[in-house]
């Protein structure tokens, strides 16, 4: 079941390759759903794509990650080349 939203497909895209990308810096589930305050169910079911990305959600990722939610948003906040499937950052 797809929770309605209001960001694009890209946009959405985005903000799951960012939480992919903040996942490998605390390298678990559950302390990123703490610091975003969702449970790593839900996140697992956001980042597979089997739940919609919400403007909530995307703002708790980016005041997780200290930037802008324009930049979130529009895909600038993880190092260019960061894998979309895994976040992992090139190199």
């Amino acid at each position: 079941m797809s929770v309605a939203t209001d960001l694009t497909p890209e946009e959405q895209r985005n903000v799951r390759t960012a939480i992919r990308y903040l996942h490998t810096n605390v390298r678990r589930w559950k302390a990123l759903g703490k610091a975003i305050k969702v449970q790593p169910d839900s996140i697992f079911r956001i980042v597979s794509g089997r739940r919609s990305v919400t403007a909530a959600m995307a703002f708790r990722v980016a005041r997780l990650a200290n930037v802008s939610i324009d930049d979130l948003l529009a895909g600038k906040t993880v190092p260019a080349g960061t894998c979309p499937h895994c976040g992992h950052p090139p190199g």
